[in-house]
Formats: structure tokens, C-alpha cells, sequence
């Protein structure tokens, strides 16, 4: 074994990093064992060095990142600061100065990952990032090398363990959505301001950085489509249920059949029970591959955490410097496809669409004809009337309002909207209650 330690300097020192930094104190043996060489912590820079850090050496606190990633000496420099500034220019200096990076920033990598891996060629520098995705999951390094030698058409998953929780609640034990909200609030699962969770944008990231792996093309956040969960109700999870479905806010990556573009979008969609995601509770993660000679994988655990996520960092952390002692770099950038990204309008699905309708004759026929003249074709319809108190005792044919579920065959989004915008122009329908994609099927 080598006896001069590989240094690590390590960016921000939250939950994360903390962690970090206190499993590479207390494995320190094992992490030298396995790597063939000590590995010693050199430097941490934090915004607030008065802040107390139990197993962290003071002595190594600095408020300098820039200064840090600059020594020289460095040897893997451990981003864990998240956002785009400044840890792009954090670890583009890390790669300059002769350092390899490993990062758990998945906002940045979705932004600005095509920069970075060139960054890191050129310099002949690594860039892993196995936290950025799914916490504790090993999901980035068997796609870009277990799956290396295989094609993968489809990545399905649950990449965000905040709404995965709340979507939970509201089926398991009945609660609308700020109530589940302010349960996962309380628990530590959301955020106080929850909105990259809720909203989609977590979960639009991952599903960039997955799809860029998957295919071997260019993916940004800014191509995937992305519907967040606030607009889900406790009536789209009932109807769920009488589906035999559960609802869950899925990130879904797909080639197309002819191989020439891919889509990548996040929304909730409604899952059969028989489907492998279907079970996933609590703040769990689990990412479903669809490979043409592996056939289908599935990928579970815990997707956000310090504990998990510095598990991650620390699988790279290996990796990386088993690298830098064997004087290589592992894989770096594959985007040799080049396939465009296809726009939401040519992804093709089933959907779930609930109508508030006039409650008299002749309703469900107009209906009917906006869903042909648009070329989607319906599977099946449920009306149920309502009473003036809002209740959902039957009144057909009295004058009040009605309740129609329709879910159709599978059809172009571009199509269902137009639907949507057609049916919106009759005098019948009072309002589009909710619309969701059913998929895993």
C-alpha cells in the first residue's frame, strides 16, 4: 500500500458533508484498505466557520473554497455545496489545479453537465456524481458501466422521496395535500420552502441527468417536462384506487420506437398496483430500466439523507482514487448519439381526464364527439351526478351538475390537449377537474 495519503478537500459541510466527513475519519482503515492508499481530509470551506462541527478538526475549516481547490496538493476535491455559483467555477479550478471532483449536485450537472465533463477531459481529470441521483441507489455507474454494452429504452422512476411521502399519505390514510404536506414537513422529508420538491424540479433534474446517461445524447432541465403535484386531489387519488391504480410523481425517459430522438418529462401519473413502483412507500426511491438485453431492472432504496447520500460520495470517492493511483480516469462523457429531444405534444400515453358536466340529456354524446373529432379514442366512461349540496347522490336529468371520468386509449399529447381545449368550448362542460397520464401499463 501506499504510504502518502491522497488528499481530499471537501465543499460545504451540511448534512451531507458532515457525514462525509465523519465516515472518512471513522472508516478511515477500511476506506485505505479498499483504495490502496490513506486518504486524509485536507481542508473543508463552509460560509459559517463558527458553526459547530462535532468529529470535524477545526483547524481545517476555512471560509476560502476557491483558495482550497487551488493548493495544488489536492487530490479529489468532494462538492457538496449544491446550486449552480459557485460551485461550477469551484470545480472547473478543481479540474485546472489538478484535482478530480466528485459532486452530488444535481441541479448543476442537469444545467451545465456537457461543460463540466469537457472541463474534466481536458485536463485529464474524473467527474462522478452517483449522489446527485437517487441518494444511496447505485443508479448512475450501472448505466454508464454495468449497461455500457446494452441499449436502454426506457427509464421509469420515483426519484423524489418528498413527494413520493405525501403521495403516500393521501392514499394510505385519506389526506388532502397540505395536510400530507405538513406531515412531511414535520417529519424532515420537506423542505420549508418545498417548492423544488413539490413543483417537479428536484425530480426534472435527475431525470435529465438519467436520460443523458441512458441514451448517450445531450439532456438539460430545460428539456424535460416537468408538472409538479400541488394540483393533485384527494378525488384523483379515489379514482386511482377504483382503477386498481396508485398515483405517483414519476420521472419517465424514453427512446423513441424508430430510435431517432428521446423524451423526457416528470408529472404525477396514476400506476397499476401490479406495477413494482406501485409499492414504494414513504420517502423510498426506485427507478425501473428497460434495457433490450437485460430486460427490466429495478432500482431501489433510500433517495435523500445525509447518511445515503454520503454513502454515494463515498463509492466515488473510491472510485476516483483508485483512478488517480492507477494514474487513469474512469468514464467520462458518452453524447456520441447526439438525439434531439422530442417536444411533450409526440409523448403517447393513456390519461385519466375528470369533467365537471351540465347533469342533463345529451351531455356524454357531445363529449364523445370532441374526443373523435380529435383523434383519441376512448376506453371508458364513468358519470356520476351530484346533488345541490355537493354530495354524489345521482340527479340525472335534473338540471345540476355532474361528475364524467373518461380515460382513453393511447393517444398523442398534443392530441389530448387539444381535446382538452375543445371540450373547455362547450356550453355543457363547467370545468376540466383534473387530467393525469396513466402509465407502467
Amino acid at each position: 500500500m501506499r504510504t502518502r495519503p491522497l488528499k481530499v478537500a471537501l465543499l460545504g459541510c451540511g448534512v451531507v458533508g458532515s457525514e462525509v466527513a465523519r465516515i472518512m475519519t471513522t472508516h478511515a482503515d477500511d476506506l485505505a484498505a479498499r483504495i490502496g492508499a490513506p486518504v486524509e481530509l485536507a481542508g473543508v470551506a463552509v460560509r459559517r466557520p463558527s458553526k459547530a462541527r462535532e468529529g470535524v478538526d477545526p483547524a481545517l475549516i476555512t471560509t476560502d473554497a476557491t483558495a482550497l481547490v487551488k493548493r495544488g496538493d489536492i487530490d479529489v476535491v468532494i462538492e457538496v455545496i449544491g446550486g449552480i455559483e459557485p460551485a461550477r467555477t469551484l470545480i472547473t479550478t478543481a479540474f485546472e489545479h489538478g484535482a478530480s471532483v466528485v459532486s452530488a449536485n444535481k441541479a448543476l450537472l442537469a444545467e451545465d453537465g456537457a461543460a463540466l465533463h469537457a472541463a474534466a477531459e481536458q485536463h485529464g481529470r474524473d467527474l462522478y456524481y452517483e449522489a446527485a441521483v437517487a441518494g444511496a441507489i447505485p443508479l448512475v455507474r450501472p448505466l454508464r458501466e454495468s449497461l455500457a454494452g446494452d441499449k436502454v429504452n426506457r427509464v421509469l422512476g420515483i426519484v423524489n422521496g418528498t413527494t413520493n411521502f405525501i403521495l403516500d399519505r393521501m392514499d394510505t390514510s385519506g389526506a388532502g395535500y397540505s395536510e400530507a404536506l405538513d406531515e412531511a414537513t414535520a417529519l424532515g422529508y420537506a423542505e420549508a420552502d418545498p417548492t423544488a420538491d413539490v413543483e417537479g424540479f428536484d425530480a426534472a433534474a435527475k431525470a435529465a441527468i438519467l436520460a443523458g446517461i441512458a441514451f448517450h445524447t445531450r439532456v438539460r432541465i430545460g428539456d424535460v417536462y416537468r408538472e409538479g403535484i400541488t394540483e393533485v386531489t384527494a378525488a384523483d387519488i379515489v379514482s386511482a384506487r377504483r382503477m386498481g391504480c396508485t398515483v405517483k410523481l414519476l420521472a419517465i425517459c424514453e427512446r423513441a420506437a424508430d430510435g431517432n430522438s428521446v423524451t423526457a418529462r416528470v408529472h404525477p401519473a396514476m400506476i397499476p398496483l401490479s406495477h413494482p413502483l406501485a409499492s414504494v412507500r414513504e420517502a423510498y426511491n426506485a427507478v425501473f430500466v428497460e434495457a433490450e438485453a437485460a430486460g427490466q431492472l429495478m432500482f431501489y432504496g433510500p433517495g435523500a439523507g445525509g447518511s445515503p447520500t454520503a454513502s454515494a460520495v463515498l463509492g466515488d470517492l473510491v472510485a476516483v482514487c483508485r483512478n488517480k493511483l492507477n494514474e487513469a480516469t474512469g468514464p467520462g462523457d458518452s453524447a456520441y448519439t447526439r438525439l434531439p429531444v422530442s417536444p411533450m405534444g409526440d409523448v403517447v400515453t393513456r390519461y385519466h381526464i375528470s369533467l365537471d358536466v351540465a347533469d342533463k340529456p345529451g351531455v356524454l354524446a357531445q363529449v364523445a364527439t370532441v374526443f373523435a373529432e380529435q383523434g383519441v379514442s376512448i376506453d371508458t366512461v364513468r358519470q356520476q351526478g351530484r346533488n345541490p349540496s355537493g354530495g354524489d347522490e345521482a340527479v340525472a336529468g335534473q338540471g345540476g351538475e355532474a361528475s364524467l371520468v373518461v380515460v382513453t386509449h393511447r393517444a398523442a399529447d398534443a392530441a389530448l390537449s387539444a381535446t382538452v381545449e375543445a371540450l373547455r368550448g362547450l356550453d355543457t362542460v363547467r370545468g376540466v377537474a383534473s387530467i393525469m397520464r396513466v402509465e407502467g401499463e
